[in-house]
């Protein structure tokens, strides 16, 4: 079957097998930032933004993106670098494989709570799992993040 979507801003035609998930379709498009990690929907290492909301690409059939746009941390380099410092910076990326999941999320929550408190942040983070760290220094990242944002005056609207 054939399906078209905007991937990064970019619109592309391909042709699939119908039960082709779409974070194997991401990857074979060079999408390397969605990590394969558990297959179960528990982990939150592929998430990627579709039509703007955050899902987890391994539980998606690729044809639910047809005609749809899919964010990747590979279209959101601009937002996802100055983020990717602030966690960094608090020690959270130790082995680095979950960070494009929490970038992801990170980025779409800001575009819904420009603002969020500490237990927002947390629920939507929630299903991210990290095996290196305890979470604080994902959670001051992001908030040194957001703090960040408000100084400069800057808005996720690009997103």
């Amino acid at each position: 079957m054939k399906i078209t979507l905007n991937l990064n801003g970019q619109e592309i035609t391909k042709d699939i097998e119908p039960d082709l998930l779409l974070i194997d379709f991401l990857r074979a498009q060079g999408c390397y930032s969605v990590k394969r990690g558990c297959d179960t929907s528990n982990c939150g290492l592929c998430t990627v933004l579709l039509n703007d909301r955050p899902v987890l690409s391994c539980s998606v059939l690729a044809v639910r993106a047809c005609n749809g746009t899919v964010l990747t941390l590979e279209g959101l380099q601009e937002e996802a670098k100055p983020l990717a410092t602030f966690i960094a910076s608090q020690g959270a990326e130790q082995c680095g494989f979950c960070n494009p999941g929490f970038m992801m999320n990170t980025l779409a929550l800001l575009k819904e709570k420009p603002n969020p408190t500490d237990e927002e942040i947390k629920e939507f983070l929630a299903g991210n799992l990290c095996r290196c760290s305890g979470y604080e220094g994902q959670l001051r990242g992001i908030k040194g993040y957001i703090a960040y944002l408000k100084e400069e005056g800057n808005h996720h609207e690009s997103i």
